[in-house]
């Protein structure tokens, strides 16, 4: 829905380096919805796994009080700042986002603070519900769902066997078939593991948890 709705803001918007810092109330609004999902999905992942953190005098964070801070652990394992997202359609030469670069220095989010401050006080920090500050938000959430699930999209239907022939795009198409994507290349061999289908699917469960409060 989120991809829908950006092709449609497309049609009024040129995706262009010139209209970057354009703003307004579809924008802010498309921009809200998208890091409020990128938010559900940084609980989910720290949910489904063994997350306990304290604060300073090692009291309980309580899942309510989880913020961006909290997700940032989610790089260790995901990589997220190595992902690279390129929107194919594109005038000029800024069409190539990394939304979660800033994290492997551990530095804030810069399209992120602007959801904050216009979330919070649109009256003042309106402008910083812009273009630039959206597909930044589109590319992290298009970032986070293939760091989990790669380009599957789980849509009910046959799976099909294809041969794909060369592509006018160096790049990789990411999930929705819209965007492209690059994924990490810095993978060490301690984070490596085997996937046999064979032997997973015949258990009940398939999913090793990964233990952050060691991390």
């Amino acid at each position: 829905m989120i991809q829908s709705d950006l092709r449609k803001l497309f049609e009024y918007i040129e995706p262009s380096d010139v209209n970057l810092n354009t703003y307004s109330y579809r924008i802010h609004e498309l921009f809200m919805r998208t890091c409020i999902e990128i938010e559900a999905n940084f609980k989910a992942i720290l949910k489904e796994n063994i997350y306990n953190p304290t604060d300073r005098n090692e009291n309980p964070i309580p899942e309510k009080k989880w913020n961006i801070h909290n997700y940032l652990i989610t790089n260790k394992t995901h990589h997220l700042s190595a992902y690279r997202v390129h929107f194919p359609i594109w005038d000029g030469t800024q069409s190539v986002f990394e939304p979660f670069k800033k994290w492997s220095n551990k530095t804030d989010l810069f399209w992120y603070q602007a959801y904050n401050k216009s979330k919070h006080d649109r009256m003042i920090e309106f402008k910083n519900a812009n273009f630039r500050n959206l597909l930044n938000s589109i590319a992290g959430l298009l970032v986070l769902l293939s760091s989990q699930f790669e380009t599957q999209n789980f849509e009910p239907g046959n799976t099909l066997l294809s041969v794909n022939t060369d592509s006018y795009y160096s790049t990789k198409s990411a999930l929705g078939n819209f965007l492209h994507i690059e994924f990490p290349n810095d993978w060490s061999e301690e984070e490596k593991y085997d996937f046999d289908w064979s032997k997973l699917k015949k258990k009940s469960e398939r999913f090793q948890k990964i233990n952050y409060d060691l991390i």
